[in-house]
């Protein structure tokens, strides 16, 4: 853990730089390998109510016989729970299936536009972070007009924004608003699900360094200042992707790589998705 970089939220709550995923591990397997990435030295578990796997998230913690206060914990509000009642019940339902008496990090998960209000469903969130049972609220996939709506119509700041980020979709747009009003941007598909790993680029800078394309993108991010939580299930890969903190890229080639942006998308487009 002494590794791991942690930022300082605006409200002042510290999350590890470094996390893991659990994003489309099915619950079967979510104990096992959530609890491997605790053993390996992980810190920070990042699930959702629509991955289906809280519950398992919950029960490695506990096995893992880690004080509750040193794990950082993100979970996110549903898409069909936007409605006041609807978050509320979605709220309370999380933390029953993670068994935690608070969370860390609560999020909207998406922010629909072509569906409903996020700010009035923003406002929720205020009212869950005033209960004390969430330390820190926050939004995902939201683009620049839909965080300039937040900080105009609410008194709260989401204290992050959790977007696709990877060097195909350095997404600095986003980035950049974020770290001119104090939102720290973590970065989901932190390795473009993979599908960057094979670029002359990567492949080259991983060869100068001894490690691997992947090790060299998450270090990329690191460096930049994201918060990353890669997934995988294999022990040794989840081995891999927290050995980046023994080396470091040069300035040069955190800008070479940031080149590789072509506006590649793994996921939906949060403008239209629903």
């Amino acid at each position: 853990m002494s590794s791991v970089p942690v930022i300082t939220l605006n409200n002042g709550v510290r999350i590890p730089q470094l996390g893991f995923g659990v994003f489309q591990v099915p619950p079967a397997e979510t104990a096992k390998a959530t609890l491997t990435a605790l053993e390996t030295g992980y810190r920070h578990i990042d699930t959702a109510e629509g991955y289906g796997n809280e519950r398992e998230v919950g029960e490695a913690v506990r096995a893992s016989g880690l004080d509750r206060a040193d794990v950082f914990v993100t979970s996110k509000l549903h898409n069909r729970a936007h409605a006041r009642d609807d978050a509320l019940r979605a709220f309370d339902a999380t933390m029953d299936a993670l068994g935690f008496e608070y969370l860390d990090l609560f999020l909207i998960h998406w922010p629909r536009p072509t569906r409903g209000d996020y700010v009035a469903t923003w406002r929720v969130m205020e009212e869950i972070a005033a209960t004390g049972r969430v330390r820190a609220i926050g939004v995902s996939n939201f683009q620049v007009p839909h965080l300039e709506r937040i900080l105009a119509e609410t008194g709260t700041v989401p204290a992050v924004n959790q977007i696709e980020v990877h060097p195909y979709l350095t997404n600095e747009e986003v980035r950049a608003f974020g770290a001119r009003h104090g939102i720290v941007t973590e970065a989901w598909s932190p390795i473009a699900k993979g599908e960057c790993l094979d670029d002359p680029l990567l492949v080259r800078i991983a060869e100068a360094h001894g490690r691997t394309p992947a090790q060299v993108t998450l270090r990329w991010h690191i460096q930049r200042g994201d918060v990353i939580f890669p997934k995988s299930v294999t022990p040794s890969r989840v081995a891999e992707n927290f050995a980046i903190f023994d080396f470091a890229l040069t300035d040069a080639e955190v800008a070479e790589i940031a080149t590789l942006d072509r506006g590649y998308r793994t996921g939906p487009d949060p403008d239209t998705f629903a």
